[in-house]
């Protein structure tokens, strides 16, 4: 027996045959065109480049700020003195470090404005405020070293925000088992800006002068910011591009997190919070000494140029850049593909990249040979891409929801070494011999060996049991 339908029934039917027809037309569109998260894995890549090439420039311009450089006048090369030839080793230090007073400040800060304000737009703001004083860098420094340095606490205030927003938007964007490979494609971003802008820094500063590398990169940030505002948004649903498979995935383990109460006292009494601060500083301490110092370590090692010693250096970040990025996909193919515990492979990838840099760092000390030197710092630094695949998603295991907050503790703590050591190398490094260097570079090591253990010992990658306590509030303290 059949029975004649109702109208209203004809048009239940035909209005769920349309949400099926809209969904596979979805899928259609899904296989040909990009994912809307994937283009915000690729403008936060740019971002972080942008924000690195302008953290970065410094170290190249600071060489031919005090030294000066050779330069071609009417067919003859001629010795140009540096503007600031008085700046000490010691004054140097305090300027290449006044970037970290500011960015250790706004951590905690940006992990909350990320939450309030938007994530989308709090990374904009630290990337746009940061082009603007490197713009002013030139006039400021002019007018004496520590306007230079009020313009380099500035920067890092504005650009410490950012790697707390980006784990917010992380947190909304990623699916579960694709966050290794999507945050550490968006912070390898960072390396390539390295890369960028050491040889082309020095380029520039020996074609036209040390003040146009602020300029050029204080521009590019500024560009970038215009598109990032006018394409990403803060949550996959207000993305009018988006389509719905891609929505249904990402909102299918989503979290609401605009209206819990941050456990700060059960995070901060967290051995697995501590494993990862401990990781970020470790990695952090060697990064942030080489980041500043390698030209001139360079320069007193190996004899390099300016020029040259700027190409030199870009190489480990290339590397380092690669490997977060090639590490980030095998780490999520293991978990995804060949069922790998996530907690084995965060630890293995701590280890590996620890125990790797700290190697290839003490290979550098037994040879005098100038292209085994840039090869062993190279594969030295660029094995720190291996540890960032280990701790640097680790938030978004522990308490997706609580990432940015995450994000910021740990940075704050990973700051400090930005801090304290170009003036550890100030006071070290004070005529610029070999034996001074490696002082620095065995300490480096024995932090590394430090970071992989604590992180072995005490690392989890489990939600854990105060990330699904959740009440109502915002911010307050247990």
């Amino acid at each position: 027996m059949y029975r004649i339908l109702s109208q209203n029934e004809h048009e239940t039917y035909e209005s769920f045959d349309d949400k099926l027809e809209k969904l596979a037309d979805d899928e259609a569109l899904d296989a040909k065109r990009w994912k809307r998260r994937h283009v915000v894995a690729v403008l936060a890549l740019l971002g972080f480049a942008n924000i690195y090439a302008m953290r970065a420039n410094l170290s190249i311009a600071i060489v031919e700020m005090t030294s000066g450089g050779e330069r071609k006048v009417n067919g003859t090369m001629l010795h140009v003195h540096g503007d600031f030839e008085n700046w000490t080793p010691m004054t140097q230090g305090v300027v290449l470090s006044s970037f970290f007073y500011g960015y250790i400040v706004s951590q905690l800060p940006g992990g909350y404005l990320a939450y309030t304000h938007g994530a989308k737009t709090v990374f904009f703001a630290g990337t746009f405020g940061t082009a603007v004083f490197t713009l002013l860098t030139p006039p400021f420094a002019r007018m004496g070293w520590g306007m230079l340095v009020f313009a380099r606490f500035m920067e890092g205030l504005l650009e410490g925000v950012t790697y707390p927003a980006m784990h917010v938007i992380w947190s909304r964007w990623a699916p579960p088992l694709e966050q290794t490979k999507l945050a550490t494609f968006a912070f390898s971003g960072s390396y390539f800006g390295t890369v960028i802008a050491m040889p082309l820094s020095a380029y520039i500063g020996e074609s036209f002068g040390w003040p146009m590398i602020f300029w050029f990169f204080g521009a590019l940030g500024v560009i970038w910011c215009t598109v990032w505002y006018k394409t990403v948004h803060d949550r996959p649903e207000d993305d009018p591009k988006i389509t719905t498979s891609e929505l249904a995935l990402l909102q299918r383990d989503a979290f609401s997190q605009s209206h819990y109460l941050v456990p700060w006292g059960k995070i901060l009494r967290s051995k697995p919070v501590w494993a990862v601060i401990m990781a970020h500083s470790a990695q952090n301490f060697g990064f942030y000494i080489m980041l500043t110092n390698l030209p001139r370590m360079l320069k007193d090692i190996a004899g390099y140029d300016l020029e040259k010693a700027g190409l030199a250096s870009s190489l480990p970040y290339f590397l380092m850049g690669f490997q977060i990025v090639t590490g980030g996909q095998l780490c999520d193919y293991l978990r995804k593909n060949k069922h790998y515990d996530t907690l084995f492979v965060r630890k293995v990838a701590c280890a590996a990249g620890f125990i790797g840099q700290a190697v290839f760092l003490f290979l550098v000390m037994t040879t005098s040979n100038s292209l085994l030197l840039v090869l062993f710092f190279s594969i030295s630094i660029g094995l720190g891409g291996i540890c960032w695949c280990g701790f640097s998603v680790n938030h978004l295991d522990l308490a997706p929801q609580y990432a940015g907050h995450l994000m910021a503790v740990s940075n704050t703590f990973a700051t400090i070494p930005g801090i304290f050591g170009p003036l550890l190398v100030g006071a070290i490094v004070e005529n610029g011999i070999i034996g001074e260097w490696n002082v620095i570079m065995y300490i480096i090591i024995s932090v590394y060996l430090a970071g992989a253990a604590f992180f072995w010992k005490f690392a989890d990658a489990s939600i854990q049991p105060w990330a699904s306590e959740n009440t109502s509030f915002v911010g307050q303290l247990e």
